[in-house]
């Protein structure tokens, strides 16, 4: 018997921060006065994840799966990008081994949304929360984020499938 096929991935995502958008990230909404602008709902956090999954399963990136100059991803929902993306992945018979994040964000404090994140994520990709992390950091004052005009995120996943 050959051993299982062990892929990692890493993602990240960058956004700028506006005043009176909706800020949404893991697909969960936050409360807060800006939110993050771009071509969907900006969700940093599934930019990041969905980047990971598919560098883990050699099948490209976001901009080439979901152009920012496609109209019919004009702000649609990220979690539907993060569905379809791990929908692709699966059919290629790859299986999660665990999902570590981290946001980074001077303000909204994150602490309180981890679990809800965690759940989301699990919950969207039909998978065990048990294998989802989620962190949260400041920019300590420091650079865009730490002056609160950007977050952004990164993601590495583990996949595995059977070897035939």
């Amino acid at each position: 018997m050959n051993p299982p096929d062990l892929r990692v991935g890493m993602g990240h995502d960058t956004h700028r921060l506006e005043m009176g958008r909706p800020l949404v990230l893991g697909g969960v909404s936050i409360e807060f006065d800006h939110g993050l602008a771009g071509h969907s709902d900006a969700d940093v956090l599934l930019h990041a994840i969905i980047d990971a999954l598919l560098g883990a399963a050699g099948m490209g990136d976001i901009g080439e799966e979901f152009p920012n100059t496609d109209a019919q991803f004009a702000g649609i929902d990220s979690a539907e990008l993060l569905k379809r993306t791990w929908e692709k992945v699966r059919a290629e018979r790859w299986q999660l081994m665990n999902l570590d994040c981290t946001i980074h964000a001077q303000q909204p404090k994150l602490a309180p949304y981890k679990p809800q994140i965690c759940r989301r994520l699990a919950e969207l990709m039909g998978i065990d929360e048990a294998v989802v992390n989620v962190k949260a950091k400041t920019g300590e004052h420091v650079g865009p984020i730490g002056r609160s005009e950007s977050m952004d995120a990164t993601a590495v996943v583990l996949l595995w499938r059977e070897n035939s």
